[in-house]
This record gives C-alpha cells, structure tokens and sequence, in this order.
C-alpha cells in the first residue's frame, strides 16, 4: 500500500468521524433545548410533542427550527402576545382539548405567513379581538368553543382566508340576538355588526320620548295648581265678611279664574 493510498483512508476515516461527531452534537443540542415534559423527534422538521403534559401555559423555550408543535389535552388557559414569534419554520399547531379562554391580539405574530394548520377546538373560547386571525393563512379548527355571536365573530371570520369552514364549525352558545343562540353561525342571517347602531337609535328615541313626557307633565302639574291657587284665592276673598267686593273687582277676578 503507497502513501496515497495510505493518506485517502486515513483522511475518508477523519470525514467519517467528524460526521459522526457533527450529527451528536446536534442530536445532543436539540434534545437538550426541547421544552420539560416534551417529546423532540426529526420528522420532515422540527416535532415537539408536548400533549398531556399538564401544562399550564405555552412553554417560552421552546426551539426556534420547531416545524410541528403538539400542545393538545393540556390545561392551557391563554395565548399571550408573540408567544410564537420566533418559530418562524413553524407549520402546524395544535391546541386542542385545552381550556383557552382568552386569545391576544398578537397572539400569532411571526408565524401567520408559515402556519398551514391551526387546531383550537375543544376550548373555552367565548370571543377573540378582531384582529386576533388577521393575516393568518392557516387552515383553522375552531369548533367545540362556546362562540358569542356578535359583530366582532362575524368581523373575525370574514378577516380569515378560508373561512368558510371556520363559520360552519361555530355555533352560536350565546349571541346578541337571542334567536340565533344554539345555532350555526352560518344560519345566523342578520348582519350582526348593524345592530347597535339600530339599538342606540331606538334608545334615543325612547329618551327623548321620556324627557317630552316629562315636560308635558309637569305643564299640566303647573296649570293646575296655578288654577287651584287661584280658586282657593278667590274663595278667601269671599270669606271676607267686612269687605264687599266691587263689581268691576269681581268681574277681575272672574277673568282670572
């Protein structure tokens, strides 16, 4: 064997075990940024399985490459502001079978233009605010939520890509309007964001309709008794015994009453 030949195998065997210690150090670094009580596995990207884990909030370590996040059957109660913002691989969201009450504003900053699907169902979820969905392109499950129907719902859904599916999955626990309560959103006709305009008007109505009540009141209240003075006036006047009234004063006071 020449020194060439020598020098190749000893140089394929030093590729080979860099390799070998690149892919450990990888493996080792990975493991050791996956988030308590969570499982991480390579699988077409980052998968970080943190289901029935007894969280009570959204782990802040979690690794920054993470493509799958599994968050379900947890006790999650809310999705602060730009909890996700640095998973920017990050493509499917689960967050089922929690019980989310409350969603920020900002809840999926950073990751709206990458997310492909978003599981909310199975939660608590009675309103979010109307830019909560804004911009998010994902492929959303929002059914199993007690909804409150109302104008900013229907503000919510329509700011959804495809919301068609989201809609159908709503029905409404409550709503402002009482008929529509126990059914689907879709089914829910009325345009919902008009009817406080509708509600103030009538209640302006009703106010001005009071206060002119009111004032016709107490004209009434104030002719009479203006009226009940004067006759009792009158009536003293003709008590007097030592006094004889005059006719042209008598006649005044008839003009008066």
């Amino acid at each position: 064997m020449n020194l060439v030949d020598l020098w190749l195998i000893r140089s394929l065997s030093m590729c080979l075990l860099l390799q070998s210690f690149v892919l450990m150090i990888l493996c080792f670094h990975s493991a050791s940024m996956c988030p308590k009580g969570c499982l991480c596995s390579h699988t077409g990207g980052l998968n970080v399985s943190c289901s029935n884990a007894n969280l009570k909030e959204i782990p802040k370590d979690l690794p920054p490459d993470t493509s799958l996040l599994y968050l379900d059957s947890n006790q999650i109660t809310s999705i602060p502001n730009e909890i996700f913002k640095d998973l920017h691989q990050l493509k499917v969201l689960n967050l089922s079978k929690n019980i989310i009450g409350f969603v920020d504003e900002r809840a999926f900053k950073g990751v709206a233009g990458t997310l492909q699907t978003l599981d909310l169902s199975d939660n608590q979820i009675k309103t979010v605010h109307k830019n909560a969905f804004s911009n998010l392109k994902a492929k959303a499950q929002i059914g199993n939520n007690p909804w409150h129907c109302d104008c900013t719902l229907q503000q919510v859904l329509k700011s959804m890509v495809s919301n068609h599916e989201p809609a159908n999955s709503v029905i409404c626990k409550t709503s402002v309007l009482e008929e529509h309560a126990g059914r689907p959103f879709l089914k829910a006709d009325a345009d919902l964001c008009n009817l406080p305009k509708k509600t103030t008007d009538y209640a302006m109505l009703v106010t001005m309709f009071g206060w002119f009540t009111m004032v016709i009141s107490y004209v009434v209240y104030y002719v009479r008794q203006n009226q009940e003075d004067t006759r009792r006036h009158l009536e003293y006047l003709k008590s007097l015994p030592s006094k004889q009234i005059k006719p042209d004063e008598a006649d005044d006071i008839s003009t008066v009453v």
